[in-house]
């Protein structure tokens, strides 16, 4: 007796194993799919050699119709005559090959394999069954898809019909990519029970975009050409934007001093039209049509209230804002300072300076001129009045005021005085200086009452 661990053992008892495990009444088919007019291999799962053994078994198609088509034994093939040049049998795995599938091709095929075991003159059968389901299919050729809508898509209110369509193909499946992304069911996406009709109802603005179709069977897969889908919308999300002054709410603060310009915004397809509306208490005016407004300066002089609105001529519908422009104090004035301030230096410097000299040099020449006349004309005052008149008794020194009357200059003399301006102050009181800003006037009022000649010398 031979030990447990010799080949002839270990052989007989995987073939056990093996056969016991895939043995049934009804086994579940493995699935093949080929390609009409390519060959196809049927295999068989065996995990053993089958070489060396005593094997006899059977092909057979069993569904839609049972035919035999080959019995083996013993390295003998018996074919049906007819399928002679359309299969073959490889004896070595006891495999079949399809030549060239078409249509009759598909369906189920079953093997039965007897292999039958003999140590010391003890024989084992054991049966084996395999049943594999051929598909013979089309590749799929590229699909072309149709839009049936309506010339113009408004969203809320029309709807639009995709269908895909291919010339050649077997057992395809279709899928619907918007932007390469899928088509998920829902209650605007509805698709046929094929998948290959998709109906949008009604369409909205996310529905824009590219829509391609994507066929496919286990063999070939390929896709549309892209579809674009465009449908009218809007306008949403009216705004009013200014690159002048400052925006706070709906109110903007610009300089009174230049012309603002304010821009409208909004999402529209197609692109909307702004009306800009001024309004005043109860009343209301368009000032412009467009998409910018002008403001000119001068219709800042106080706060000003503005409406714009936003219209779809496709959609029929229409957006509003408000907005309020207010002047922003000291704005203009504060820009006119920079300006002045950017400029005085140099026009000062420029302009300013010969006009000073000359002016300086005028007073300086007329200040001159008048003292020297004031004490010319006192002189010659005091020098008519009678000796008589002069040796009169002490008085007031005001009775004889009459003759003083006249026209007089005032000058007023400055803290440092010349030789003639000194001269001429020292005609009153050659010792005083306690007022540095007599007049001629105090002068002739400070003669001395008492008559000197000294005074003309």
């Amino acid at each position: 007796m031979k030990s447990v661990g010799s080949p002839s053992f270990l052989l007989f008892c995987a073939s056990v194993f093996v056969l016991s495990d895939t043995s049934s009444d009804s086994p579940r088919p493995r699935i093949l799919h080929g390609t009409k007019g390519m060959p196809l291999t049927l295999p068989v799962m065996t995990r053993f050699p089958l070489h060396g053994v005593d094997i006899q078994g059977s092909w057979s198609k069993t569904k839609p119709d049972h035919s035999h088509l080959v019995s083996f034994e013993n390295g003998g093939v018996i074919k049906k005559r007819l399928l002679r040049n359309r299969i073959s049998l490889n004896l070595s795995d006891a495999s079949l090959l399809i030549h060239r599938l078409d249509e009759s091709s598909e369906g189920e095929y079953k093997l039965e394999l007897n292999i039958e075991l003999s140590e010391h003159n003890h024989e084992q059968l054991m049966h084996k069954v395999e049943t594999v389901y051929v598909t013979v299919d089309v590749p799929v050729s590229t699909p072309t898809i149709e839009k049936r809508a309506a010339y113009e898509l408004i969203e809320d209110r029309d709807n639009v019909t995709w269908t895909c369509s291919v010339t050649n193909g077997t057992k395809v499946q279709y899928q619907w990519l918007k932007d390469n992304l899928p088509i998920r069911p829902d209650e605007r996406h509805i698709f046929s029970s094929t998948n290959n009709t998709l109906v949008v109802q009604p369409v909205r603005k996310e529905d824009i975009g590219w829509y391609t179709c994507l066929v496919r069977n286990y063999i070939s897969k390929r896709q549309s050409p892209s579809v674009d889908l465009n449908i009218y919308y809007g306008p949403y999300n009216l705004a009013i934007k200014s690159h002048q002054g400052l925006k706070t709410g709906g109110v903007f603060m610009v300089d009174p001093s230049e012309v603002v310009l304010f821009d409208c915004f909004a999402d529209s397809n197609p692109p909307n039209s702004c009306v800009w509306i001024s309004k005043n208490g109860n009343r209301t005016e368009v000032v412009m049509t467009g998409l910018q407004l002008e403001v000119n300066p001068h219709e800042l002089a106080q706060a000003k209230e503005f409406v714009v609105r936003a219209f779809n001529n496709v959609t029929q519908k229409e957006d509003e804002a408000q907005f309020l422009v207010v002047a922003s104090p000291g704005s203009g004035k504060q820009k006119l300072t920079q300006k002045e301030t950017f400029l005085s230096p140099l026009a000062a410097i420029t302009l300013c300076c010969p006009l000073i000299i000359i002016v300086c040099g005028l007073l300086l020449f007329k200040r001159t001129c008048h003292a020297k006349q004031v004490i010319i004309t006192m002189k010659d005052t005091l020098s008519k009045r009678p000796i008589t008149e002069q040796k009169r008794p002490h008085r007031s020194g005001h009775e004889d005021a009459t003759e003083d009357f006249g026209i007089y200059e005032f000058v007023a003399i400055p803290e440092r005085l010349d030789s003639t301006q000194a001269s001429c102050r020292s005609l009153a009181h050659p010792e005083s200086t306690q007022d540095l800003h007599t007049t001629i006037y105090d002068v002739i009022r400070r003669i001395p009452e008492t008559p000197t000649l000294s005074l003309l010398k």
